[in-house]
């Protein structure tokens, strides 16, 4: 997918995807402000009612985003830029070789935002297992976390914003990005544990063709009785 689109290719995915049966859309490679536009003009639309919730799968092209949380010691020191917005958390990386999801979903329980963040980790933990991989939630810190002798090791980020009972921003998957693109940050505010990805804890490359029919089919499934 091009990553250079005008507003009025903005407008004609929005479409696209408002438009159609599909719950999930793969969306390819999108730029983050392309991808951003995509999932307010979405956003509003749910709030609105004028189409059922939609979930966002996609790649970014390597990018800083920081949430709200986001502590000035936490940023990069070389200067590389960073993209501030407005859903939950701090501080992550976005690139080649993770999935990032949007649902941008109507909630049945609008004021519980714990419940939905518990049910996109219980989504994920499923996926890991799919694929033998072991994987748990860590006390009070969201995502997804492997945790062994090796030490504390996040394979999936989470940060969502819920406006109007309708979320969006949403998760970070980890299949076989570059890692050290983490080594610029404090990911997620936490100095003591890492990243890792699927690929490392398999230890054989996986590619996301292979994961993102299962991402999908745990998500739908997930979203049963949480969303509209």
């Amino acid at each position: 997918m091009d990553t250079s689109l005008a507003q009025s290719e903005i407008d004609s995915l929005t479409e696209r995807i408002a438009t159609s049966d599909l719950l999930s859309h793969n969306c390819g490679v999108l730029e983050y402000d392309i991808a951003w536009s995509l999932q307010k003009q979405l956003h509003e639309n749910v709030v609105l009612d004028r189409h059922p919730g939609k979930i966002l799968l996609l790649e970014h092209p390597s990018v800083y985003t920081a949430g709200r949380m986001t502590k000035p010691d936490e940023r990069p020191t070389d200067g590389t830029p960073v993209i501030d917005v407005d859903r939950g958390g701090k501080i992550t990386w976005h690139g080649p070789g993770q999935i990032v999801g949007y649902p941008i979903v109507k909630l049945v329980n609008r004021q519980n935002v714990v419940e939905f963040v518990r049910t996109l980790e219980q989504a994920l933990i499923e996926v890991c297992s799919t694929f033998s991989l072991e994987t748990t939630r860590f006390q009070d810190r969201s995502g997804v976390w492997i945790r062994d002798r090796s030490g504390d090791r996040k394979i999936a980020a989470i940060g969502l914003r819920v406006a109007k009972g309708v979320s969006m921003h949403g998760f970070a998957f980890n299949v076989n990005p570059d890692l050290g693109q983490f080594s610029r940050i404090v990911p997620c505010g936490f100095s003591d544990a890492s990243a890792t990805s699927l690929a490392v804890e398999l230890g054989h490359l996986v590619e996301l063709s292979e994961v993102l029919p299962v991402l999908e089919s745990s998500l739908q499934k997930a979203l049963i009785g949480v969303a509209l």
